[in-house]
């Protein structure tokens, strides 16, 4: 065997069709692509997804589940492992903010039950979720929302 002898099995390749090369070829005129319409157009054959000829598509005419909270967005989640390497004292958003706890665009904070906490903690006008206060005020502290 040569590299110079080498070529694709009978069959493998095929002859691309050249459409559009008169009536005696079988696919002249129209060359195969039907009589008017988006996909007789050149540059016009794709249609976007969901699309269904103009009738209200599937993914409008379902009603929509569930629920997107708004202010999922706005709310900065603080654990309380986090909080525990904080000095003991009063904790409030501005003292999360300024210990970089908190990004700049959260308009408030929660803390939730993640880790331990050894500190004694007071905190006011911050969130907390049922385990994270249980477990402040296990701890000593207190919340105050």
């Amino acid at each position: 065997m040569k590299l110079n002898t080498l070529k694709p099995a009978d069959g493998a390749r095929k002859d691309r069709v050249r459409v559009g090369r008169g009536i005696g070829s079988g696919l002249g005129k129209t060359a195969g692509r039907g009589h008017k319409g988006s996909f007789a157009r050149s540059g016009k054959g794709k249609i976007k997804a969901g699309f269904e000829g103009g009738q209200m598509p599937m993914y409008k005419r379902l009603p929509k589940v569930g629920f997107r909270s708004k202010l999922k967005h706005d709310t900065a989640e603080v654990l309380l492992y986090q909080l525990d390497k904080l000095d003991a004292g009063d904790i409030d958003f501005a003292a999360l903010r300024a210990a970089k706890l908190v990004s700049s665009n959260a308009k408030q904070a929660k803390i939730v039950k993640k880790g331990e906490l050894t500190k004694k903690f007071v905190l006011k006008g911050v969130l907390a979720t049922a385990g994270a206060k249980a477990a402040i005020e296990a701890a000593g502290g207190s919340v105050t929302e």
